[in-house]
């Protein structure tokens, strides 16, 4: 979703170290589209590949809406970093970003949604009406309503919304699993504020994993999808929805026949669950994880890569009760095998804080099972932290976790704390620092949190010393930089 002036709810996911960029199909604003005068719920429209669209895309397009938002944006500081796709996540979980003061100027935005229940639920991007101050949803037949945010949930990018109106024409959550390779889809949304516009291709990949958070499990269609169709859902050939649009593949912000979607299984569990609790309450354990190649899985003396390995413990969580340690490899959760750590990642999201759960562990050359009590994932160390205080040099640091790593684009090996947070006219800044920016050792010494950060300082000052050498990671580069101890 583009805004005037500015780009509202839109970031950039890196997929490859070609020039290459995922981006969120948001819209500009452009005049409005066309009408029928009556609606007509969907209803089963079978087609073969021989055959026309007209009559399914008929059928469906009265339930697909168009979503405007606009939001006053206040006086804040203008970006610190230099990474824009880093800025806006740090910018929505830690607040305040960079130097320069702004003047309040008021956003506009346009994203798709579907309707999912006759008295006035509709499905879109949470990234669509992030931070909006009025959502207002306007039908097929162009009636326009305003929008109540039922709940979203910012892991999986979707978000309920409410309008009051009944006797809607309604869309059927279809079964994503069983989409396959090669199935025709059809696009339905609201491409550059165009409004109703429909688009065919086939799904073209399943599981696809983007970078854009730690439960990535995309289906990849080629359908034309283009900044607007964000929310817009996708229909199979007998009228259900099995995924919504969310992202693109993309050097230059246009289509290029690689589209993203949210599969609507995973829909179907969250969106029920806002719309009762009007959160997402997932489970947390504690890990940092990482996939095993051959190498590693002939060391650990595995038949198989499979299983996630444990990377990391976090000190007082779940994994640290459990007995979970360094250098295990979790071959399984309950009865699901894990595949590798984006398996287990969704596993345990998709459990609930205090569920309790058995874990199948290779550890050495046996194999052993630890019952583990989850914890709540809003409560652990991660980037929903965002009252984390500056320190004496205007820094203010993170462990660096599952989430700021895909967030960040980190390779597992990665170790540290993460600068979310930077006073303009702190030492941090003064000596190059910035948001986004991992601190991986501190006098030649890996780090895992601010703890050791701070202990590290205090001990080089207690031997007269008046700075400490700091290895930094940005990006795909490390370098040594240097801190004061006083």
């Amino acid at each position: 979703m583009t805004t005037n002036r500015k780009r509202q709810g839109t970031k950039t996911i890196a997929v490859s170290t070609l020039l290459s960029a995922v981006l969120i199909a948001g819209s500009i604003v452009l005049p409005g589209y066309s009408a029928q005068d009556t609606i007509t719920p969907i209803v089963a429209a079978g087609i073969s590949a021989d055959s026309s669209f007209a009559d399914l895309i008929e059928r469906a397009q009265p339930s697909v809406v168009t979503i405007e938002v606009n939001k006053l944006l206040k006086p804040e500081l203008s970006s610190f970093s230099a990474d824009p796709r880093t800025e806006e996540f740090f910018e929505r979980f830690f607040g305040r970003r960079g130097q320069t003061p702004m003047q309040p100027r008021q956003a506009q935005g346009v994203g798709s949604g579907f309707i999912i229940d006759k008295t006035g639920y509709i499905v879109t991007n949470n990234h669509v009406i992030a931070d909006a101050d009025t959502v207002t949803v306007k039908l097929y037949d162009e009636r326009e309503f305003s929008a109540e945010v039922v709940g979203y949930d910012d892991r999986t990018d979707l978000a309920l919304l409410k309008i009051d109106a009944d006797e809607l024409p309604v869309t059927t959550l279809g079964d994503s699993d069983t989409a396959r390779v090669g199935d025709w889809v059809v696009a339905i949304g609201n491409p550059f504020g165009l409004g109703g516009t429909a688009t065919v291709g086939i799904v073209s990949a399943r599981g696809r994993d983007i970078r854009s958070g730690p439960y990535d499990d995309y289906l990849q269609i080629d359908a034309p999808i283009n900044q607007g169709n964000s929310g817009g859902p996708i229909f199979n050939t007998q009228g259900e929805v099995v995924g919504v649009n969310t992202a693109i593949f993309s050097p230059n912000g246009g289509s290029v026949g690689i589209g993203f979607a949210i599969p609507s299984n995973l829909v179907q569990d969250i969106i029920a669950e806002i719309k009762t609790n009007g959160s997402v309450d997932r489970g947390w354990l504690g890990v940092q994880l990482q996939d095993l190649d051959q190498d590693l899985a002939d060391g650990l003396g595995l038949e198989s890569q499979n299983g996630a390995l444990i990377a990391d413990v976090v000190t007082d969580s779940p994994a640290s009760s459990a007995g979970i340690k360094i250098g295990d490899v979790i071959i399984a959760y309950n009865d699901d095998d894990v595949k590798g750590a984006r398996d287990l990642s969704r596993l345990v999201g998709a459990s609930d804080s205090g569920d309790d759960i058995e874990l199948g562990i290779w550890r050495g050359d046996s194999l052993i099972h630890l019952d583990v009590t989850l914890g709540d994932i809003n409560t652990s160390v991660s980037v929903a932290d965002a009252t984390q205080e500056l320190n004496d040099l205007g820094l203010g640091l993170v462990p660096l976790n599952d989430e700021l790593r895909a967030r960040l684009d980190l390779d597992a090996e990665i170790t540290g704390v993460v600068v979310v947070d930077i006073a303009p006219d702190g030492e941090g800044a003064k000596h190059g620092l910035r948001r986004g920016d991992v601190l991986m050792q501190v006098d030649r010494k890996p780090i895992k949190n601010p703890k050791e950060l701070k202990k590290a300082l205090a001990n080089a000052k207690k031997d007269g010393r008046t700075s400490v050498p700091v290895l930094v990671r940005r990006g795909r580069v490390q370098q040594f930089s240097t801190l004061p101890v006083a």
